[in-house]
């Protein structure tokens, strides 16, 4: 070390020294702490809803009140479920590129590789491509790189008693997510599970899938076959369950997502095209005579389809047609760029694959 090295050193020692002193003789200089969220415990309304939930499902009083009571408020979630400001443009191509992109497809195409008997085995007995599996799994979870860090008792809690009133669906919204936390507390008495335990998203999802309660309670299975469901560990499990899910959820077998579009803009009605939204609602014929002609295979397909708009920010819109699958793909998370982001990443992943 030279002198001037020691010297230089020493004076940044020294101001520092200075400074932790200064520090903690004047308290007025010390930034201030934060307040401890609170339990809810100390929240009336939550232990209402516990005395209540335990009577209605037969549980242990005390257990479910100690279950609540623990939970602590999660003060930035409910800003994250507010909806983005209105007139906010949406970017398809931004929202793509989040997750069709070089670390998911390498990562998809491990998780595929690793996992290849059991998705053959998925789509064979639940008829739900391989490829639509790896891209739930993927946009959910980076296939569980990144499953939440969150206690899920203390997310389900937040939003049950402190959804933000801001939101224009905030009584309905405030309800699901009670019903969520009753069904998260009754699966962790039927297995026997610390309700304290489980990590998940800020909205209580969980596992590689990103299952809420709900339908880890209902469309779970044992896909591994070792007596019990686990969506965190076993990816047999999860791409088990998230076929099941899809099934019972209207997928068909055999049936694409979607076709390519061209628009005759002489005799285009788009806004009638659109006012459907997602849901299958026009046959071939009658999205052709309102100037919206389906391509390809399309053209002889015989089901309902949905015009699905997807915006470009100020750029032109992309449109495709969706089927009662794509629609399908939809009930995983209502959002048709969630499900067009899905298809895509499970097709990237599949063509890195070498799977036709």
């Amino acid at each position: 070390m030279t002198f001037l090295t020691f010297k230089t050193t020493f004076l940044i020692a020294a101001c520092a020294l200075s400074i932790s002193a200064t520090a903690k003789n004047n308290p007025k200089k010390q930034p201030a702490k934060a307040a401890p969220a609170p339990h809810y415990a100390e929240s009336a309304e939550a232990m209402r809803f516990a005395d209540d939930l335990a009577e209605r499902r037969g549980l242990d009083r005390e257990w479910v009140r100690q279950a609540i009571g623990q939970a602590r408020l999660l003060r930035e979630v409910p800003r994250l479920v507010l909806p983005p400001p209105k007139g906010q443009p949406k970017n398809w191509a931004a929202y793509r590129a989040r997750f069709v992109e070089p670390v998911r497809i390498r990562a998809g195409l491990r998780f595929w590789q690793d996992n290849a008997e059991t998705l053959a085995r998925a789509e064979k007995e639940y008829g739900v491509p391989a490829e639509i599996i790896v891209g739930i799994i993927g946009v959910e979870t980076i296939y569980g790189q990144h499953m939440g860090g969150y206690r899920v008792i203390d997310a389900l809690a937040t939003l049950a008693f402190d959804f933000p009133d801001a939101h224009p669906r905030a009584p309905e919204r405030r309800a699901f997510f009670q019903r969520e936390l009753e069904q998260f507390l009754s699966l962790m008495d039927r297995t026997g599970t610390d309700p304290h335990s489980p990590r998940g998203s800020y909205a209580g999802a969980m596992g590689l899938g990103q299952f809420m309660p709900s339908s880890w309670s209902r469309w779970a299975v044992d896909f591994d076959g070792d007596g019990r469901i686990d969506l965190w560990r076993s990816a047999p499990d999860a791409i088990g369950s998230v076929a099941n899910y899809f099934v019972a959820h209207g997928w068909h077998s055999g049936m694409a997502t979607h076709y390519a579009v061209a628009f005759d803009t002489a005799s285009l009605q788009l806004d009638e095209l659109l006012a459907p939204d997602i849901l299958p609602t026009f046959s071939v014929a009658s999205m052709a005579a309102k100037g919206a002609q389906v391509q390809g295979d399309g053209a002889t397909y015989a089901g309902p389809l949905a015009l699905v708009e997807l915006q470009n920010g100020a750029a032109p819109a992309s449109y495709v047609a969706g089927t009662e699958n794509f629609y399908a793909v939809t009930r995983y998370n209502w959002s048709s760029y969630y499900a067009m982001a899905v298809i895509e990443l499970g097709r990237a992943v599949a063509a890195a694959r070498g799977v036709p």
